[in-house]
């Protein structure tokens, strides 16, 4: 897919530009999308993908999941996100699991990113909950791994640029952030992160992630 101009009013619910899943050996270049949703949602059975020279916003940025929902089993697999532009999104670069789940999302690039006034510029979930009841804890998700984060920069429309939520049972691990310089909008504070059951290393970083200690809790969702 190349060359592509999608376009949903933002407030439009449900408008994925681009959904790929069970597909492998996809190359998607050259597109740009405006939504009320991802610009670009990645799930299940997706393998092979790479993604170069898109422009996105609004909406909701580019995201890999939800996986596994309904305790179900999914699997992401090598997928290179590259030379993207976000502008007043809800998120930049997520990963989105659900508790319950099995399976993995793994050997996953973003590079190359600049984030505009984006309010999750870097953001890994693996306790997604889109519910209006509480989801209670579960022991299963779906293990994410090998993932890295180089040359992205840009500003944050919240404080929190960087938030890596991981599982209590399955930790995320072999992360690696590599020249992050990310800051708030109108720099009136500094960007700040979280991180959480997370294993990671980074390189020329510009926003320190302290450790979160383990809580369980039961986390209600909101539609996104």
């Amino acid at each position: 897919m190349s060359r592509l101009s999608i376009t949903a009013p933002e407030t439009a619910p449900n408008t994925d530009g681009i959904h790929i899943t069970r597909s492998r050996d996809v190359q998607v270049t050259d597109c740009t999308i405006k939504t009320g949703d991802d610009c670009m949602s990645i799930e299940d059975g997706t393998k092979n993908l790479h993604v170069k020279n898109m422009v996105c916003g609004p909406g909701h940025g580019i995201s890999i999941g939800s996986l596994g929902d309904h305790n179900s089993e999914a699997h992401v697999n090598n997928v290179t996100v590259d030379n993207v532009r976000l502008y007043g999104t809800t998120n930049g670069a997520r990963i989105k699991t659900w508790q319950g789940g099995k399976g993995s999302a793994k050997n996953i690039v973003f590079q190359n990113m600049v984030m505009d006034n984006v309010w999750n510029p870097i953001i890994i979930d693996q306790n997604y909950c889109d519910s209006s009841t509480p989801c209670k804890q579960q022991k299963s998700a779906v293990e994410v791994s090998n993932l890295l984060f180089k040359n992205i920069r840009g500003t944050s429309a919240s404080e929190e640029a960087i938030v890596l939520h991981c599982s209590n049972s399955v930790p995320c691990h072999g992360i690696t952030l590599e020249n992050v310089n990310l800051t708030v909008k109108g720099g009136s504070s500094n960007a700040k992160s979280t991180c959480q059951n997370a294993e990671w290393k980074k390189s020329g970083v510009s926003v320190h992630c302290p450790v979160v200690p383990k809580i369980d809790l039961e986390l209600v969702g909101t539609s996104d």
